[in-house]
């Protein structure tokens, strides 16, 4: 697993956007999990010294709460529905397929943190059934089939965002 340096000033600059107040420990939480995609150890230290907030209760926290995560997420969420609709036309079969593509099984994060695949209970688009989200993306009728096009068209588009930020 590749691991993420975690840079104590860019922690100190998100406690100093919430006066280092302990009222404050969740949004200062989502705040490391938006810039390291996951809470990691050393800034949840960093942010219960500065608080006077007690570690477990950080734990606590970002463990109960689903959008919290201990582990390194990829860069790209890939959510496949399996509620109901999605599982009767064959979600499993894709989720099955992008697991496979991606050698990461559901819930996991690939090696070079591109990539978390999860199955998701339910997106709220039935009626394309079966549902995935790409990122901000979503594709509905999606068969194993298309899995793999599916991400090669998805990294054309993130070399192509890249190469238009690199300008």
């Amino acid at each position: 697993m590749t691991t993420i340096q975690v840079d104590p000033q860019k922690v100190d600059a998100i406690l100093d956007r919430w006066n280092r107040d302990r009222e404050f420990v969740i949004e200062m939480l989502q705040d490391v999990q938006d810039t390291y995609r996951h809470l990691p150890r050393v800034a949840m230290e960093q942010i219960a010294e500065a608080t006077g907030a007690d570690l477990a209760q950080l734990y606590h926290i970002g463990t109960f709460y689903k959008a919290f995560s201990l582990e390194p997420r990829g860069e790209t969420s890939i959510q496949v529905c399996t509620g109901t609709a999605c599982h009767v036309r064959g979600a499993q079969r894709v989720l099955d397929a992008f697991s496979r593509e991606l050698d990461v099984p559901p819930g996991g994060t690939t090696k070079d943190l591109k990539f978390t695949l999860e199955g998701v209970r339910c997106v709220g688009c039935c009626s394309l059934a079966p549902v995935v989200t790409l990122g901000e993306d979503l594709f509905g009728e999606i068969d194993s089939s298309k899995v793999a096009r599916l991400l090669k068209r998805h990294q054309r588009k993130a070399a192509k965002a890249e190469e238009v930020d690199d300008a």
